[in-house]
């Protein structure tokens, strides 16, 4: 069965460097999941946070399924629990102790259930970011031209 994008985090790649990705389920209550198939959701600002062996996502912003019915006492930022392989939950906790790395979502997809693709990623710098831009823009303009050709 395919896998369907249901929300990126579009700017990790340019504020990022990815090292290592890695798939893990979410814990979810029912209006989340249906939230999540309508592609309703945010990334932005989350990260990964392991606390006593397990690890979270924090920031992840999910909004109630019927906006006018939501459901009492709903948190669309709380903390969601992430489902993954107690060696996962290692190399997670050990990329987080070592200077300059982080664990980030890169994207949540549909694969018969819901899953996020989480990375451990090396900031970037002011430099290496106008680069990926300029690289970014040279493959649009030659897009361009070859496209124009024909």
């Amino acid at each position: 069965m395919k896998s369907a994008l249901l929300v990126e985090n579009k700017k990790a790649t340019l504020r990022y460097e990815i090292l290592e990705t890695f798939s893990a389920g979410i814990e979810l209550e029912g209006g989340e999941v249906k939230a999540l198939r309508g592609k309703h959701g945010s990334l932005d600002g989350s990260r990964i946070v392991v606390r006593g062996g397990e690890a979270y996502l924090i920031g992840m912003t999910i909004p109630p399924y019927q906006a006018s019915n939501p459901v009492k006492g709903y948190d669309p930022e709380r903390s969601r629990k992430l489902l993954m392989k107690k060696s996962e939950i290692a190399e997670l906790l050990s990329a987080e102790s070592k200077k300059g790395l982080t664990t980030v979502p890169i994207a949540v997809y549909n694969n018969t259930y819901i899953k996020v693709q989480v990375a451990v990623v090396r900031g970037k710098g002011k430099k290496d970011k106008r680069e990926d831009l300029k690289k970014k823009d040279a493959k649009r303009e030659a897009d361009r031209v070859l496209k124009n050709r024909r």
